[in-house]
């Protein structure tokens, strides 16, 4: 996640952005406990204390993704942009409410489904979310492939969360929309 980080702190667009990380405590998801959350709020409020209350976009891949979309119920996160999400059916959307989702995912993944990334975004649509799907071509679930492209469109995708450019409504839906749109000269 480094390099998404870099490719924030590169953006003009995020020049005055803090950008944070998130420590797990344990590896992997741990059932009903789901400590990746606790540990994202626990992330969520030391920022706060940091920084005062900050407008907040969640950033995270797979099992992270997850943890980002259960603790968007934080009245400080404006959204959360998901790579390659663990999205299983029956996760909850509720928390989602007047929230932003983006969700960055490759069909070809074979770890995470895709197909259950935009079932879970129209749920999350039918909640009250403002959400986009993006089908980005090629990085599988690792986005080494193609990496240059999720970068930009993470980057982009954040901004738009923050209300940093002026995307046309008609990118907003389930989509999935094509990556290129969102990246300048379809990098």
């Amino acid at each position: 996640m480094r390099a998404f980080a870099r490719a924030l702190a590169e953006d003009p667009r995020h020049a005055d952005i803090l950008i944070g990380h998130v420590r797990y405590r344990t590896r992997g998801w741990n059932g009903e406990r789901a400590d990746p959350v606790h540990d994202a709020r626990r992330a969520l409020a030391e920022l706060a204390d940091m920084a005062g209350p900050l407008p907040v976009v969640l950033l995270g891949h797979s099992m992270g993704a997850r943890a980002a979309l259960r603790a968007a119920d934080d009245p400080r996160v404006r959204g959360v942009v998901a790579l390659a999400p663990w999205c299983p059916p029956g996760e909850p959307v509720t928390q989602l409410a007047h929230r932003t989702v983006v969700a960055l995912h490759d069909p070809a993944d074979p770890v995470t489904s895709a197909t259950d990334t935009w079932a879970y975004l129209r749920r999350a649509e039918a909640a009250g979310a403002r959400v986009r799907g993006i089908h980005m071509p090629g990085g599988r679930h690792t986005m080494i492939s193609h990496s240059r492209l999720w970068h930009t469109v993470a980057a982009h995708s954040t901004a738009d969360v923050l209300g940093r450019t002026a995307a046309p409504d008609a990118t907003w839906r389930v989509g999935p929309a094509d990556a290129t749109l969102f990246a300048p000269h379809g990098r």
